[in-house]
């Protein structure tokens, strides 16, 4: 007992570090504001017409930073989209790259949506399941099937995690083999500014890391909530 005591506490930390340095270096570039001619839409138009990508949109989105493959569409925050700082035209960058990949076939970036859209269907399932328990073990009067819901709930609510593990590298493949050979190549930065740079894309390569290890808080939640 004393152990899942110290144990715990040092998996939390663990678990919430990550998403803490990607919001913090994210912020931290975000000033000064007008720090860039370009805003972080102009940046993400200009370097996709450089790649003869004109028909992929530029949009903003509340749900994230991101390349939608489906749609062809680039979405980045409010912040991002009109921002002129550094973290703007940088994270267009990145999710520039994610749109260069999906253009040239990288197969990982498509391994990545297959798994993506197999895993919002097994969280709905394992939320299901997790609610379940409860109501089954009162039916059956019988801890085994309480168990077994509760082993699939945490194993389809755990994909998600999984997820973003597997795919980590196409993020840094966007990082570092597209947006900063693009933003060098462009000479869009200025010259100190690449190494504060390589920080920025750093963190949004590993912004899925950090969810992952928040989909595993998730899943502590939902079996300390169970216990009670």
């Amino acid at each position: 007992m004393r152990l899942l005591i110290l144990v715990i506490p040092l998996l939390l930390l663990i678990a919430w570090l990550p998403g803490w340095w990607v919001r913090r270096t994210m912020e931290k570039y975000h000033r000064p504001e007008d720090r860039y001619r370009h805003s972080g839409a102009a940046m993400a138009r200009e370097l996709l017409h450089r790649h003869g990508l004109t028909h992929v949109d530029v949009e903003t989105t509340k749900d994230g930073d991101h390349y939608d493959p489906g749609d062809r569409t680039v979405r980045l925050s409010q912040e991002n989209y009109h921002g002129h700082s550094l973290t703007a035209v940088t994270v267009a960058a990145h999710e520039v790259g994610h749109a260069v990949q999906h253009a040239r076939g990288y197969r990982p970036l498509q391994l990545r949506g297959t798994l993506v859209a197999a895993t919002r269907h097994a969280q709905r399932l394992g939320a299901i399941l997790m609610i379940g328990i409860p109501i089954i073990t009162l039916i059956t009067r019988h801890p085994a099937p309480g168990i077994l819901f509760f082993l699939a709930g945490v194993l389809s609510m755990g994909m998600a995690a999984l997820v973003h593990f597997v795919t980590l590298p196409t993020e840094l493949d966007a990082s570092f083999r597209r947006a900063m050979p693009m933003l060098r190549e462009g000479g869009y930065l200025h010259e100190p500014d690449y190494r504060h740079a390589e920080r920025i894309l750093r963190a949004a390569a590993y912004t899925y890391l950090a969810q992952s290890l928040a989909s595993l808080l998730n899943i502590a939640s939902w079996f300390r909530d169970l216990r009670r």
